[in-house]
């Protein structure tokens, strides 16, 4: 049976996949990891599946229905997001109308992501050519639903009414199946390098803050942590913390390392990879007992204990990406990050100290934002001085508690998703606070963003790493030619 896995077209380069959709002010491209883990799966049981990444290869609908039109699937799977949903709801309606006019049948139309994990029956009803939301990880609801296509039982009345986390109409009647328990034993899931091998072109993927060409992959499944922003462990991958085996992560770095020879880092993209300090460090020792040859970056809290970024620098650690979100105490105790300021200073010390890099996140508009606490922030960002710093609004989606709160209190100013973008796919803000507008937000993050690049001492950091570091220039000079428009035309 033929499978198609689809990252669908929608504005240019957009980056479907990371936390915060959107075109990138850097240009950012994420993999679609999520996409690919699923596709892996599907082929180890034998089905004939295309991964189609149309942002990546500049894939627009009418070369979207030639490839379907060839192709033949029995069923599309469809990724989506908030800010995209309606344009990936129409694109859904177009190859399921270019399919009956091919081959005189539909092939049935299933939606996966975050977004319509936190909405499926909202997202069912915006059009009856939907058959079936996934919720959450789909990695095995994919290929179950596979399988009862497959077995010729689909009858959409009573076909898939024990396949569980999923949600699916049953005539005018929306049904909610109970939903899929977490998977636990994450070795059993093919390597997600091995897919990028064979269905993407893994030059097409960039990101801002890393080596290039780069691999993502994840070790582990889930965050423990209680943020009221982050999007994955509210409304996909669950708070439990579920870990593949070492050796299994150490062995797909291997196979990366021998069948990706141009690729310059890997890249861990599971929420906090430091999360538990004794089994980093134990990943950290297998990488160098195998001698591999690497650099790689991940996803970590400020919290990391000197000794733990000793062993990983020694293991090839090159970059973590960190967010430090604000500059004032009680807004990270309202968004519940559980961390204290000093933590972060004392952690970016010791980084700095081992020679790991840092790219620093920060967010303003969290529960009790004010102008001064704003100001507090940039304050904070400069003299923390990571490597790379990205400022954002706060951006509120469906299925998070920052959502929920944003909505109870009237501050939402849109339930028009589309509003999550500003025309050209940059990320936009709907919330405004009673003393603060989302105008002011953007504004803020915009003047931020040219006062922590923009500074004499920072212009010679870099362009000192330029020329002590080749591999660094490239990166830096890749991602200078994108953004520094964005940091120029501001005013």
């Amino acid at each position: 049976m033929n499978i198609l896995m689809l990252n669908p077209p929608f504005k240019g380069r957009f980056s479907r996949e990371q936390r915060s959709p959107a075109i990138t002010k850097s240009g950012t491209l994420y993999y679609p990891m999520w996409l690919a883990y699923a596709t892996g799966v599907l082929e180890k049981d034998g089905f004939n599946v295309k991964l189609v990444d149309a942002p990546a290869g500049g894939i627009d609908v009418d070369n979207v229905i030639k490839i379907i039109q060839e192709f033949k699937p029995e069923l599309i799977v469809i990724d989506t997001s908030t800010p995209s949903i309606y344009n990936d709801i129409k694109i859904a309606e177009k190859l399921k109308e270019s399919q009956l006019q091919t081959t005189n049948s539909q092939p049935l139309t299933v939606l996966v992501g975050p977004h319509v994990s936190a909405t499926p029956e909202e997202t069912l009803k915006l059009s009856d050519k939907i058959d079936i939301v996934c919720r959450g990880e789909y990695d095995y609801t994919i290929r179950d639903i596979a399988e009862e296509l497959q077995n010729a039982k689909c009858k959409m009345q009573n076909a898939f009414d024990k396949i569980q986390g999923i949600s699916f109409r049953n005539g005018k009647e929306i049904i909610h199946n109970p939903d899929r328990p977490f998977i636990e034993n994450l070795d059993e899931i093919p390597f997600v390098s091995q897919v990028y091998k064979r269905q993407l072109d893994y030059t097409k993927y960039f990101y801002a803050h890393s080596q290039y060409p780069i691999v993502t992959i994840v070790g582990g499944r889930g965050c423990p942590h209680r943020c009221i922003y982050c999007v994955y462990p509210q409304t996909f991958s669950g708070r439990k913390l579920r870990f593949r085996s070492v050796k299994n992560i150490v062995d797909e770095l291997e196979f990366i390392s021998k069948e990706f020879k141009e690729v310059r880092e890997i890249m861990f993209e599971d929420d906090t990879l430091t999360v538990n300090r004794k089994r980093c460090k134990e990943v950290c020792k297998a990488i160098i007992e195998r001698k591999l040859n690497i650099r790689w970056s991940c996803n970590s809290r400020a919290d990391v204990d000197f000794e733990t970024l000793k062993v990983m620098k020694e293991a090839g650690c090159r970059l973590m990406c960190v967010g430090f979100e604000t500059g004032e105490q009680k807004i990270l105790d309202n968004m519940k990050k559980g961390i204290r300021l000093e933590i972060m200073r004392q952690f970016m010390n010791d980084a700095k100290r081992i020679g790991i890099l840092i790219h620093g996140c920060f967010m303003v508009g969290n529960p009790g934002e004010t102008k001064e606490t704003m100001e507090k922030t940039m304050k904070f960002a400069k003299e923390l001085n990571p490597d790379t710093a990205q400022f954002f609004p706060i951006m509120v989606y469906p299925g998070t508690e920052i959502y929920e709160w944003v909505k109870k209190e009237g501050y939402l100013i849109t339930d028009d998703y589309s509003r999550w973008l500003t025309n050209d796919g940059l990320h936009n803000c709907v919330v405004d606070f009673p003393e603060l507008k989302s105008k002011e937000l953007v504004e803020f993050c915009d003047r931020a963003r040219r006062e922590f690049y923009i500074r004499l001492s920072y212009i010679v950091r870099k362009a000192v790493q330029v020329v002590k570091s080749p591999k660094e220039g490239k990166r830096v000079v890749k991602a200078a030619k994108t953004f520094a428009k964005y940091l120029i035309s501001f005013k």
